[in-house]
């Protein structure tokens, strides 16, 4: 169960229910729960090419890790590229639901709004000195939290499905109106949902029977996210349809299905419990992106001076302060600007999903290699491995043409543009160290 409560508390399933799903309803519209089933069914053959792994090795290591015992150098630092950026932006997306939540808690308990920008600064402020002084917080008490919230939304859907009664949504069933090109980008933000699934690898050696609890935690861990999040898409469309209210236009989503499941006030301990795993999210995106520096700075991807960890607390404190500033800087800059705190979670949420999905590709590719490395390949190794890698790149393929249009057009090529920008610093760096020996 501890082994299990590490994927679940950083995917923070919470936050989906209130932030993600509507702004992937606000794409695929009543395609919704189809999004999260496709998604589903791709991280699950991820998850069960990352399981492998981690039947054979107890390495507390990230899935750069991974990559860099099997493939070639510049695919290695493609995936680490691809998860820094993936971690950083990650942050950027969860400082802009904290500042919105924030903003619906406090203008509820005031009657007025604060600063985005600052109520930005502030958490991540808090999030870099924790990760910079390794301050524990309690994991124990964190998970509490998140599965008190998980249970409040439960008991919500339930209370929505059951004064609907017994039969389907017919315009859900029917995909009304769905569009393929809202399809594919809501698929992309539905796959964001899981981020974090496989993060029980981390815990290596650490966790009990590692070899059996860990492969054992990732499956399950992104199959109960899955099942979780199908059904809430179903229910939060479904209690919209009943309120006659747009669910992708809606700022506080479960105010308005709480009022449907006639409980209104569990809309606000969801929302309560929304801004801590928030806040949580930022936390572990800043110490996930400065371990991942530190490993890129130790194998020359990185400046040698992001190698150095703290004298005294023993933390990747260079790494913590640049990775933290990077993802400050796009919430900040963006709220400045005056866009919500919702699109900001829902833009740089997108941008991560496109580096998660390029590292899980090519972790999943690598597989086979690693499975005869170890003398444990069987016939018929590959099939899922390369299933799961055709999942994802398609996902990603399916977003640069036809180009959408609006914002989430053009976060492809952002993407594109920063690896292309990694890849040439690794030529460079690789050529200047050449000529060094």
């Amino acid at each position: 169960m501890e082994t299990l409560a590490q994927s679940v508390s950083t995917i923070a399933p919470t936050t989906t229910p209130a932030a993600t799903i509507p702004l992937v309803c606000a794409l695929a519209g009543n395609g919704t729960w189809l999004a999260y089933a496709l998604a589903t069914a791709a991280v699950l053959l991820v998850a069960l090419c990352i399981a492998r792994y981690a039947r054979h090795s107890a390495s507390p290591g990230s899935l750069y890790t991974y990559a860099a015992m099997i493939l070639p150098p510049w695919l290695s630092a493609t995936v680490a590229w691809s998860l820094l950026l993936a971690y950083v932006a990650t942050g950027s997306s969860v400082i802009g639901g904290f500042y919105h939540y924030a903003n619906l808690l406090l203008h509820d308990a005031t009657g007025h709004v604060f600063s985005t920008a600052l109520l930005a600064t502030l958490v991540t402020a808090v999030s870099i000195w924790i990760a910079y002084r390794d301050v524990k917080i309690s994991a124990r008490l964190m998970l509490w939290i998140e599965a008190a919230s998980v249970t409040v939304i439960v008991i919500v859907v339930a209370l929505v499905l059951f004064r609907h009664g017994w039969h389907l949504d017919s315009e859900q069933l029917h995909l009304h109106r769905m569009t393929g090109s809202g399809l594919r980008l809501g698929l992309v933000l539905a796959l964001f949902s899981f981020v974090g699934f496989e993060s029980a690898t981390t815990l290596g050696s650490e966790a009990r029977n590692p070899l059996h609890t860990i492969p054992r935690a990732v499956i399950l861990s992104a199959l109960l996210a899955g099942v979780f999040f199908i059904v809430c898409a179903y229910a939060e469309v479904l209690g919209f349809h009943t309120a006659g209210q747009d669910l992708g236009a809606s700022q506080a989503p479960m105010h308005v299905l709480a009022q449907v499941g006639g409980v209104p006030v569990l809309g606000l301990l969801i929302d309560i419990g929304a801004l801590v795993s928030l806040f949580a999210g930022t936390l572990a995106c800043i110490t996930a992106a400065a371990r991942v520096l530190l490993l890129m700075a130790h194998n020359g991807l990185a400046h040698d001076s992001l190698r150095n960890t703290h004298a005294q607390n023993q933390t990747p404190s260079r790494a913590v302060i640049i990775t933290g500033i990077a993802a400050l800087a796009p919430a900040a800059v963006l709220a400045a600007r005056g866009a919500s705190g919702l699109d900001v979670y829902g833009w740089l949420g997108s941008l991560a999903t496109y580096g998660f999905i390029v590292a899980y590709a090519l972790v999943c590719i690598a597989l086979p290699r690693y499975l005869r490395d170890h003398g444990v390949f069987r016939a018929g190794a590959q099939i899922i491995p390369w299933l799961a890698a055709t999942a994802m790149l398609l996902a990603l393929v399916g977003n640069l043409y036809p180009v959408p249009e609006g914002p989430y057009g053009k976060l492809p090529y952002i993407y594109l543009a920063y690896l292309t920008a990694g890849l040439l610093w690794f030529a460079f760096h690789s050529r200047n160290k050449k000529r060094l020996l």
